[in-house]
């Protein structure tokens, strides 16, 4: 019988295969968080483990806060004496001290999800290096992963674990709202999760797909002439399609009224293609 999830462990230790000086920085700014009643989540590797009971080796920590405490937070690291910058202003902000640094999430990288007060519901919680912390709910795990289709990166392994652990608790409603009118990223994880796991397709509620296929036969009935010219392709990767958009005259989705990211935030996000190192 297939094995699915059992509830989270009490203590996320990462210790094991961290460097002490890491394992001891990352406890440090969880604790001056949480002493400041920031409000902030717990996401990537830890999460993933959380939530599937998959462990794997991270350089760094993730945590996840809405844009609005991300000067405050800054600040208060900064008063510890570690260095904070902030490569991708439409998403991301990192702090360091020495080499181990953490990562301050306020957003999707393609501009699409902003963190907001309904990332933190129905939220795991767990002590994280003695820490208190809560995690990513599952949903918003799923969610931070779907438009991660890289050359060298792509998440769909992750997104199949997750809905194989959890298809039965999830918020479905929820989630199809999270989507909005990118639900055919979801449609195209569900219908994978089916050729994966071919004996659990019918863990995936059957309203679901009915909704999902409803809106692909009625799209293909009528096709959206004002996005004729638009690649919704770099909403996915921000390397693989831009040769639509910068030869072959199509409208960059990011930018066509959908998402949140500027002509600049797209131009630093596509200049760090070339410093950012391949997996």
């Amino acid at each position: 019988m297939p094995q699915h999830a059992t509830p989270p462990p009490s203590d996320l230790s990462l210790e094991e295969g961290l460097e002490p000086a890491a394992a001891d920085f990352y406890r440090a700014v969880l604790q001056v968080l949480v002493a400041e009643r920031i409000p902030f989540l717990v996401g990537g590797a830890v999460a993933h483990a959380c939530h599937t009971g998959i462990r794997r080796p991270t350089k760094d920590l993730d945590l996840f806060i809405q844009r609005a405490d991300c000067a405050r937070t800054a600040q208060l690291l900064q008063a510890q004496g570690w260095r904070t910058e902030l490569p991708y202003p439409h998403w991301l902000a990192k702090v360091y001290r020495g080499p181990a640094f953490v990562d301050l999430i306020f957003g999707t990288g393609n501009g699409l999800t902003p963190v907001d007060a309904a990332w933190f519901r129905r939220n795991r919680r767990a002590t994280l290096l003695g820490v208190p912390v809560r995690i990513v709910n599952v949903e918003d795990s799923l969610l931070t992963k779907a438009f991660i289709m890289e050359r060298e990166r792509y998440d769909g392994g992750d997104i199949a674990h997750l809905l194989q652990a959890h298809a039965e608790r999830f918020d479905w409603p929820a989630l199809l709202e999270r989507f909005g009118p990118h639900w055919r990223v979801l449609l195209a994880h569900l219908s994978l999760f089916g050729f994966i796991y071919p004996g659990e397709r019918h863990r995936i509620p059957g309203w679901v797909l009915a909704t999902l296929v409803e809106r692909l036969a009625r799209e293909g009935q009528a096709p959206s002439a004002e996005r004729a010219l638009v690649c919704d392709g770099t909403l996915l990767s921000r390397a693989q399609y831009l040769h639509d958009v910068e030869h072959l005259g199509y409208r960059d989705g990011r930018l066509a009224g959908t998402g949140s990211m500027t002509a600049e935030d797209v131009a630093i996000w596509t200049a760090a293609i070339a410093t950012e190192p391949r997996a």
